[in-house]
């Protein structure tokens, strides 16, 4: 069973975290997930910086191209995550664009996820039905879980369509802006959160954008089985560098 299934059933919430690998300092990647793990999170998603990420908020957009100018790639990150299971045994999911993984080339990008042991995928702007079509067979082979974003704005169909071509979970936008823009959760946000509890998918689901502390994330959790913070994380990292992890994490639960 992949890692990311085994680690949704266990009985709690899943906080689950965001970073840009390279980001504080290019060689900070790994000890930043050891870190991470060690003080409790649940899963980690890692990102692969990109040039133009459309789906992300000034803080992440700024991390990445801190990153990138450190020298991050997608031939470092693997190069990085060789060792990582050495060390780490909880789900981590490589979160980026599709652009620099088609540029890799899609079956040698999953042989090497699989080869490090990365366990699923987040690709904001790969269609479901582009993936369902051409790429759905390659990721299984792998043992990939691809993670698809819902917005309040996705139809009910698509929705339906979405979690029956996933087999891990729902990455639940918590709104149609970009991350980090938001600070708290309204009546709006929390009957997005009631409805799409009340269509019993099979997949469960995951909160992002808008989390940065207990309170946010007890509210993001209400309905859904986890939520994942990156924005507030990545300025912790920018204000307090990589030695109070602990810290971050504590006041989150």
């Amino acid at each position: 069973m992949n890692r990311i299934e085994q680690k949704l059933q266990e009985d709690k919430k899943i906080l689950s975290i965001y970073f840009s690998a390279g980001y504080p300092n290019l060689t900070d990647t790994v000890s930043i997930i050891e870190d991470l793990e060690k003080n409790g999170v649940d899963l980690i998603e890692i990102g692969l910086p990109f040039s133009d990420p459309l789906a992300d908020g000034p803080t992440i957009q700024e991390s990445s191209s801190v990153a990138l100018h450190n020298g991050m790639t997608t031939e470092v990150l693997f190069e990085q995550l060789k060792d990582i299971r050495k060390t780490v045994s909880i789900p981590l999911i490589i979160m980026g664009y599709f652009n620099p993984m088609l540029q890799y080339g899609i079956e040698e990008f999953c042989t090497k996820c699989a080869e490090v042991g990365i366990d699923g995928l987040i690709i904001p702007d790969l269609p479901v039905d582009v993936y369902a079509d051409e790429y759905q067979a390659i990721f299984e082979k792998h043992g990939l879980r691809n993670v698809f974003l819902i917005t309040p704005q996705t139809s009910d169909e698509r929705i339906r369509f979405i979690d029956s071509v996933s087999n891990g979970f729902i990455y639940m936008v918590s709104s149609a802006s970009v991350t980090g823009s938001q600070s708290g959760f309204g009546s709006t946000q929390e009957d997005y959160f009631k409805r799409i509890a009340d269509m019993n998918l099979k997949n469960q689901q995951i909160v992002g954008f808008g989390i940065n502390n207990a309170a946010t994330f007890n509210q993001a959790t209400q309905y859904a089985k986890g939520a994942i913070i990156g924005s507030a994380f990545i300025k912790h990292l920018t204000e307090e560098g990589t030695g109070k992890i602990s810290e971050f994490v504590k006041a989150i639960r």
